[in-house]
């Protein structure tokens, strides 16, 4: 899906039918996109699955729906399932490291999720890890609480089996997880690590990077980018330094943004967002890097 699609896609609503058809889904949408979303970690995957799930509660017998919520999330689920097991292939051959699809979470944005501070992207980096199904129970019990009958419902398991792959899942997430930071302590450290980058002042850069600091950097092939994550104070210094002396990025507008939930940076070119960084802290230190360049990635940044 381009650019412009996506926009028309984000802003409109289903088509009003009946207002008995239209009301129910149209109650639930910011619910469906956003368990879509962490389920994908792409933001117009996300949405092509709300739209087929429209599409299928519109033209399809509801007579024996008694929950509409119940029954919207495991349609919901089961196509971004399907989904997932075919972008997992195809992720194989993308170009340098992989992210999630970056969103724009402040009061105006073009596409409001459900609970902003659930869609961290440090949840979704650690939920790429995860197996299909255990990201699909990580995200309807423990983000949503949703009941383990209920999303045993969704996704055709016993509730036992359930319990099972959510204490993976859980436990998994647990030890991956970085520390919740304050977002105002986000701020001011994110401010000070972003000054000594574009002044060139490498001893102050080391001093304010984690000594497991990592870079990553996705361009997709479609802009320039590092094809590994970088890791070590020094090496990532240098390299932030290089990179915020590229000509492509001096010409840019710098601006802070709510970015999935977190302070974050937005480069603008005429106003549109041609790049994005996170920056995820361990105590006062910057643990890990997170750049996104490749424009086909950041619909979500697009305000309507």
């Amino acid at each position: 899906m381009d650019a412009a699609k996506y926009a028309e896609a984000v802003t409109a609503t289903p088509p009003t039918v009946t207002d008995e058809l239209a009301r129910p889904f149209a109650d639930h949408r910011r619910l469906l996109f956003t368990v879509a979303y962490e389920m994908l970690g792409a933001a117009a995957d996300a949405e092509d699955v709300v739209q087929e799930a429209w599409l299928r509660w519109s033209s399809g017998d509801r007579s024996h729906v008694q929950d509409p919520r119940a029954y919207l999330v495991r349609v919901t689920t089961n196509l971004a399932l399907d989904r997932l097991r075919a972008l997992k292939r195809s992720r194989e051959t993308y170009v340098g490291p992989w992210l999630p699809d970056p969103l724009l979470t402040s009061s105006d944005a073009a596409l409001p999720v459900e609970r902003a501070e659930d869609v961290s992207m440090a949840l979704l980096v650690v939920l790429e890890a995860l197996s299909p199904l255990e990201r699909a129970v990580f995200v309807l019990h423990d983000v949503f609480d949703l009941p383990y009958a209920e999303v045993a419902a969704a996704l055709d398991r016993t509730e036992a089996a359930v319990r099972q792959v959510a204490h993976r899942a859980r436990e998994h997430v647990r030890a991956r997880r970085p520390r919740y930071a304050p977002p105002e302590r986000t701020e001011e450290v994110t401010e000070r690590f972003l000054g000594a980058c574009f002044t060139g002042d490498v001893a102050s850069l080391v001093e304010a990077l984690a000594p497991g600091i990592e870079l990553v950097t996705d361009g997709g092939g479609r802009a320039r980018a590092a094809r590994r994550v970088i890791r070590g104070q020094d090496k990532v210094a240098r390299a932030l330094i290089a990179f915020a002396g590229q000509e492509d990025v001096t010409g840019l507008e710098a601006v802070p943004a709510e970015i999935n939930g977190e302070t974050g940076t937005l480069w603008l070119a005429d106003g549109e967002p041609v790049m994005a960084a996170l920056a995820e802290l361990d105590g006062d230190r910057v643990a890990r890097v997170l750049v996104f360049r490749n424009p086909d990635r950041l619909a979500g940044l697009r305000r309507a």
